[in-house]
């Protein structure tokens, strides 16, 4: 479930090749080889997040950002290189709002309501597509799975932060970690059923679960 709705890859131009605004909106004074980078990253984006990810080659990212194969493998020593690069590039799309959700200012209920409010929202197509294609790539290779489950680690970190801070609040309760390991189960079921239609009322569930799991009594010191 995307936690960020604008998307942050390149755009493809009408000459096929994705253009300069790539995906991590680079400064003005990123060097050329950076710039270079950056293309190859959007253009990895877009072929994995379509048609094309079950063919995905370097030969296919140079031929769509637009330089030779050879520039590829300049910046990135093999697909699998390429493919961890675009796992951390989207991280500010899923990662990091949930932690500026979970570690802004307030209380655990002011801290839910936002965490709540920002995995409701509407989910980037693109971004989704992408992390399925991710999970698949997973499956077979080893550096792909060690890099997916890594961000994963850090997205289900801050579900359990968020469950410490209700801890705290109360002097005592559930497990932490339980608790937050729980959510974000939910959280990426829910994101399955989702991506096959809207059947369920994704606001309605996340608040009865996090009312459930809050209403656990505490554990006596």
């Amino acid at each position: 479930m995307a936690t960020r709705t604008n998307e942050q890859g390149g755009t493809v131009g009408q000459g096929g090749t994705v253009g300069q605004g790539g995906t991590a909106g680079r400064p003005r004074g990123a060097t050329k080889g950076e710039q270079t980078r950056a293309r190859l990253i959007a253009a990895a984006r877009t072929l994995l997040a379509g048609e094309s990810a079950g063919r995905f080659t370097t030969r296919n990212v140079a031929a769509l950002c637009g330089v030779s194969h050879g520039m590829c493998h300049y910046h990135f020593q093999d697909r699998t290189d390429l493919i961890v690069a675009v796992v951390e590039d989207i991280r500010p799309e899923w990662i990091t709002p949930l932690e500026r959700a979970v570690d802004g200012p307030g209380g655990f209920a002011e801290r839910a309501e936002r965490v709540v409010a920002l995995l409701t929202r509407p989910e980037n197509p693109d971004l989704a597509h992408l992390h399925s294609a991710l999970h698949w790539l997973a499956l077979n290779d080893d550096r792909v799975r060690a890099a997916l489950d890594q961000e994963y680690r850090r997205w289900r970190s801050c579900f359990t932060r968020l469950f410490r801070a209700l801890a705290e609040e109360r002097g005592a309760g559930p497990d932490p970690v339980a608790l937050g390991d729980a959510f974000a189960a939910a959280v990426d079921g829910l994101a399955a059923l989702q991506s096959l239609g809207p059947q369920v009322d994704a606001t309605a569930v996340l608040r009865t679960l996090m009312a459930a799991l809050t209403a656990a009594p505490a554990t006596p010191a």
